[in-house]
C-alpha cells in the first residue's frame, strides 16, 4: 500500500505542470494601485481582478462584474459576480470595490493611477453586488476606470500606512494564480488558485526566474528551462538556429510601448527649447532602428500608439540634420569651446545601454557631450526617477489601446507619486486634456488628441525614439496560446502543458 502511494505520488508530481518564465528585475510592490514598475505590474496581473477588462480583441468584457449598464450619461451600474472568492476564503463583494476607490482617492495614497478617478463624484454599494458610479460629467474612459484591480477591504481596512504595509510583498487576491513565494532578486512562485471563478487554471504552478541579465534569460530559453522569453532582433537574427525553431513558435509584432529620453525640465539648461530641438536633430532615429533592432521596429513620431485614431500621421519625427543641431545650440549659446554636456541616467539591460552608447556616439557628431549612468531597475527607480534626481532618463512607457494623456502631460501629474516626473507643463495642452476628458464623442475627441499629440511633439520635452517589435518565443509544448491585439498572456488560464 505504502508503494503504491509513492507511486501514485510521484505520478501527480511528474504530471503536475509548470510554467516557466523569466523576470529581469525584483518587483517593488505587489499591490495594484502602488504598481508602477513592469515587473510589478507582471505579478500583480495574476493575483487579482478588475470589474472589466479587455477580450482578445481589444473590446472591455466583464472580469469581476457579471454586467454593467449606463443609466445615462454620468451614472453607471456594475452587478457584480457572486461566486467569487479572496484567496483566504473570504467572500468578494462591492465593499471591496468601495474601499479601494476609496483608498486610491486618499490622500495618504500616492499613485499616479488616482488620476482616473478625479472624474468620479462617487462610488456607493446599493447592496453586496450592485455598486452605482456617479461621474461628475460625461467621461470617454468611465468604463476603462474600472480596469483597476480591486483591493480586499476585510484585510486592508485597518491598514495605518498601506505604502509600507506586509501585504505589499504578501498579497492576497481574487486572481486566477496565489503568491506562494517571493523574495527580493529571487525567483517568484505562484499556484493555481482551484477556487478561481472562471476555473482552475490548467498549468499548476508559474515560476518566474530572477534573471536580470537578458543574456542568461537568453540562455536559459535556448537550454528548454524556460517556456515562454523575448527575443532581441540580434538573437531572432544571429543566435537562433533550426533545432530552437522546432522547439519554439516564434511571435512578432509591433509592441504596444515606445523609448524615449525625457528631459529635467526643471533644470535652466532644458528649458531652452532651442536645445531640446538641437538634440533631436542630432539623432538618427532610423539607423538606431538598424543598427540596434535590425529593422525589427520603427522610428516613434509621439506619444501615441500608431494606428489608433490619436495618432497623428501628419506629424514626423526629424532626419538627422548635424549642421542645423549645430547651429541652433550656437543661436543657445553652445560651441566647440562651450560644449553642450549633459548625463543620461538609465537601468542596465544590454538593450538599454547599447542605446545610450549609440546616442553617445550619434550626439558626439554635432559636439554635445552625452554621459552615462547606467544602474540596476530598483535602484534607478528609488535614486533617480522617483526623487527626479537626473538631467536626462532613457526609458520606456508602454502605450494604452485608449490614449489618456492626463497621467504623463499634464501639469497636475507633476507630483509625488505621478508620472510626468520631467516636470512638463504647457497650458494648451492642459486644457486640450481637460476638455478632452468630457468630450464623449469620438471625432470631436480624436481631433483634440491629434492637436495634443502635434504640441507635445512640437515642444520636445521627450525625444520619441523607437517602437521595438515585440518577438516572443513560444515553447510548442504549450497548448491554446491565441495572438491578439492585447498579446499572448490573456487566456493562460485554458493553456495546457504537455508534460512529458
Amino acid at each position: 500500500m505504502k508503494i503504491f502511494l509513492f507511486i501514485l505520488l510521484l505520478v501527480l508530481h511528474v504530471n503536475a505542470s509548470t510554467l516557466h518564465l523569466a523576470l529581469s528585475a525584483s518587483p517593488a510592490r505587489i499591490n495594484p494601485i502602488l504598481a508602477t514598475d513592469s515587473a510589478s505590474s507582471e505579478i500583480t496581473r495574476w493575483i487579482f481582478n478588475a470589474l472589466v477588462t479587455y477580450d482578445k480583441d481589444a473590446s472591455i468584457k466583464p472580469e469581476l462584474a457579471k454586467s454593467y449598464r449606463f443609466i445615462d450619461d454620468i451614472s453607471l451600474e456594475f452587478t457584480l459576480r457572486d461566486d467569487v472568492y479572496w484567496s483566504d476564503g473570504e467572500k468578494f463583494s462591492a465593499r471591496d470595490v468601495v474601499f479601494t476607490y476609496e483608498t486610491i482617492i486618499s490622500p495618504d495614497i500616492f499613485t499616479p493611477y488616482a488620476s482616473g478617478f478625479v472624474h468620479v463624484k462617487s462610488v456607493e454599494a446599493l447592496d453586496d453586488y450592485t455598486i452605482l458610479v456617479k461621474y461628475k460629467y460625461p467621461y470617454f474612459k468611465a468604463l476603462e476606470t474600472w480596469m483597476m484591480e480591486i483591493l480586499p477591504a476585510h484585510v486592508l481596512k485597518d491598514e495605518k500606512n498601506l505604502m509600507s504595509a506586509k501585504f505589499n510583498q504578501k498579497p492576497l487576491g481574487t486572481g486566477s494564480y496565489i503568491l506562494e513565494n517571493f523574495s527580493i532578486s529571487s525567483d517568484i512562485t505562484l499556484r493555481a488558485n482551484a477556487n478561481y471563478f472562471i476555473h482552475k487554471p490548467n498549468i499548476d504552478k508559474i515560476i518566474y526566474h530572477f534573471l536580470p541579465d537578458s543574456s542568461a534569460q537568453f540562455l536559459m530559453l535556448k537550454s528548454n528551462k524556460l517556456d515562454i522569453g523575448s527575443l532581441t532582433p540580434l538573437q531572432l537574427e544571429r543566435q537562433i538556429d533550426d533545432a530552437f525553431k522546432e522547439r519554439f513558435d516564434i511571435i512578432e509584432d509591433i509592441a504596444h510601448s515606445y523609448t524615449y529620453i525625457g528631459f529635467n525640465l526643471r533644470l535652466p539648461k532644458f528649458q531652452d527649447p532651442l536645445v531640446r530641438r538641437a538634440l533631436s536633430l542630432a539623432i538618427d532615429r532610423e539607423e538606431i532602428v538598424d543598427i540596434l533592432y535590425f529593422g525589427h521596429g520603427a522610428v516613434c513620431h509621439g506619444p501615441f500608439l500608431p494606428g489608433t485614431r490619436a495618432f497623428n500621421d501628419t506629424i514626423k519625427s526629424p532626419k538627422q540634420d548635424i549642421q542645423e543641431a549645430k547651429k541652433l545650440l550656437k543661436k543657445a549659446g553652445y560651441d566647440a569651446n562651450n560644449p553642450f554636456e549633459f548625463t543620461i541616467s538609465t537601468n542596465t539591460g544590454i538593450r538599454g545601454t547599447y542605446l545610450a552608447q549609440i546616442l553617445q556616439h550619434q550626439l558626439q557628431k554635432a559636439g554635445i557631450i552625452l554621459k552615462l549612468r547606467v544602474m540596476e531597475w530598483q535602484a534607478f527607480l528609488n535614486t533617480v526617477v522617483n526623487p527626479r534626481n537626473f538631467e536626462a532618463v532613457l526609458m520606456g512607457w508602454s502605450l494604452g489601446l485608449k490614449p489618456d494623456a492626463y497621467s504623463l502631460w499634464h501639469s497636475e501629474s507633476n507630483k509625488k507619486g505621478g508620472f510626468n516626473f520631467i516636470g512638463y507643463k504647457n497650458e494648451k495642452v492642459d486644457a486640450l486634456i481637460k476638455k478632452a476628458e468630457k468630450t464623449v464623442n469620438q471625432e470631436a475627441f480624436d481631433a483634440m488628441y491629434r492637436e495634443i499629440f502635434y504640441e507635445i511633439v512640437y515642444d520636445n520635452p521627450y525625444l520619441f525614439l523607437v517602437i521595438p517589435n515585440s518577438i516572443t518565443a513560444v515553447s510548442k509544448d504549450i497548448k491554446g496560446v491565441q495572438p491578439s491585439l492585447i498579446g499572448i498572456m490573456h487566456n493562460v488560464v485554458d493553456w495546457k502543458k504537455s508534460a512529458f
